[in-house]
C-alpha cells in the first residue's frame, strides 16, 4: 500500500511503510519526499533526536483513511546516508491489522 505524508495540509511525500513491528504498533519505511518537503526539511533534520510534534506530520492511505499513531518521526539522514525513513509508532492493533495485513499476519499468523 502507498501512503501520503503530510505536514499540516501540505503533502510532503509518500511511503509504503513496508517494515514494522506489529506487537509494538510500529510501521516504518523509506520516505520519498516531494518538493514541498524542502519547506520543513531543516526542522526535520534539527529534530531527528527530539519531538517533531510542531511539524504536524500525518500519514494517510492514498484515497483512504488516516493512520492514527501516537507519534510520527521522520529520520532524515539524506546528507550522511542518502536516505530518509519515517516511522508511525503506537498504531492501534485493529487499524494495524487492517492497514498492514502482510506485516500483521507475518507475525501473528493468518
Amino acid at each position: 500500500m502507498r501512503f501520503e505524508v503530510l505536514s499540516g495540509l501540505s503533502i510532503i511525500g509518500h511511503t509504503e511503510l513496508e517494515c514494522g513491528d506489529p506487537p509494538m504498533g510500529v510501521a516504518e519505511g523509506i520516505f520519498y519526499p516531494l518538493a514541498a518537503y524542502t519547506n520543513i526539511q531543516t526542522d526535520v533534520v534539527a529534530t531527528r533526536e527530539s519531538s517533531q510534534d510542531h511539524l504536524n506530520i500525518s500519514i494517510r492511505l492514498i484515497g483512504g483513511e488516516t493512520v492514527i499513531p501516537i507519534f510520527i518521526k521522520i529520520e532524515d539522514y539524506s546528507q550522511e546516508l542518502d536516505e530518509i525513513w519515517i516511522a508511525a509508532c503506537g498504531i492501534d492493533h485493529v487499524q494495524y491489522e487492517r492497514l498492514f495485513p502482510s506485516l500483521y499476519n507475518k507475525y501473528f499468523g493468518s
